[in-house]
């Protein structure tokens, strides 16, 4: 069974894309970056100062060859990037302020590449938080036509290759009924987009209203919601989640749904559940667990976990390369 970098790597060849990678002295930012270098499946750019970036490879044993490095403070395209990024910001930011940004943040600098044209996405996080490399994100991309707000999905493959989709896993701490019906269109789209044929879930603690509660209610608003936003989608809820992967379970307790039992997109009503989720998964079934992957902006930008490896970089760079193809 291929898999989404196998689907990914497919659909970026020979496509030249670039993703820069704002947190360059970063060893493993800077390894995965050389290792993209090497193979040529995408360009890699890195951010820092030349010679700190220098000082990181020797200290590791890395050697540069023709990585493109770049130094925001003297890059050439700088004055044009302030210049956009006061026109984006829209009387919030002075050219003082897009200066100092630009040259203080490099997740600023990074995310104004990638809206000017000069990047196709960006990778970051590996230092800095969740927020700090959305926030740049949402103030130059900003989200698609429709989307109210960023969301994050964890792709988590099987040990015999499955496949399966968790969102929000990474952004909202909560979401009300509209805003997970939004979050499980996207995270549909997101699935087609590497090949999957959605079935989504939108999950509780209670199956078709096996139990009465706000929480449970807030489920099943959403899915009538999603629905009506996109009735050609294969979605149900609200669903427990034994419900929506076992057939058998699925049998008793949601007959006649066209989800329940095969479903492979899971929307969790809360960032709690998700984590929890998406962690149990990891640690006790043996999954892989590839994300966060951002969805909702205009233009692909992603985050990796501050304990990722130097082939989580690596694999998030492919995958943020896909999302650009797709856009």
């Amino acid at each position: 069974m291929s898999t989404i970098l196998d689907r990914s790597r497919e659909a970026i060849e020979g496509k030249n894309l670039s993703i820069v990678f704002p947190e360059g002295t970063d060893p493993r930012i800077l390894e995965a970056a050389i290792k993209h270098q090497e193979e040529g499946l995408i360009k890699p750019i890195v951010l820092g100062d030349k010679g700190e970036v220098q000082k990181v490879a020797d200290e590791n044993g890395l050697k540069l060859g023709g990585l493109e490095i770049i130094d925001p403070k003297y890059d050439e395209n700088f004055d044009e990037f302030v210049d956009l990024f006061v026109e984006l910001r829209k009387g919030k930011a002075t050219k003082e302020d897009a200066e100092y940004m630009l040259k203080k943040d490099n997740n600023y600098y990074g995310v104004i590449m990638v809206k000017a044209g000069k990047a196709d996405g960006m990778v970051s996080g590996a230092v800095g938080t969740t927020g700090d490399t959305i926030r740049p994100a949402l103030q130059l991309i900003r989200t698609k036509p429709g989307t109210s707000r960023v969301s994050g999905v964890m792709v988590m493959i099987g040990p015999n290759g499955e496949q399966y989709v968790f969102s929000d896993v990474a952004v909202n701490i909560t979401l009300e009924s509209q805003e997970m019906a939004e979050v499980a269109i996207d995270s549909a789209k997101t699935a087609k987009a590497f090949g999957m044929d959605p079935k989504v879930a939108l999950l509780s603690f209670s199956t078709k209203g096996s139990a009465k509660h706000d929480l449970a209610e807030k489920v099943e608003n959403a899915t009538k919601r999603a629905k009506e936003l996109a009735p050609d989608l294969a979605i149900d809820g609200e669903l427990q989640f034994d419900a929506a992967i076992d057939p058998k379970t699925a049998a008793s307790k949601a007959p006649g749904s066209d989800v329940a039992g095969q479903a492979n997109v899971f929307i969790f009503p809360d960032l709690q559940a998700g984590n929890i989720g998406y962690k149990i998964a990891q640690r006790l079934g043996g999954y892989k667990a590839l994300g966060p992957i951002l969805q909702g902006l205009n233009a692909p930008v992603n985050d990796l976990s501050r304990g990722c490896s130097m082939q989580d970089a690596y694999e998030m760079a492919i995958i943020t390369a896909s999302q650009a193809v797709a856009e």
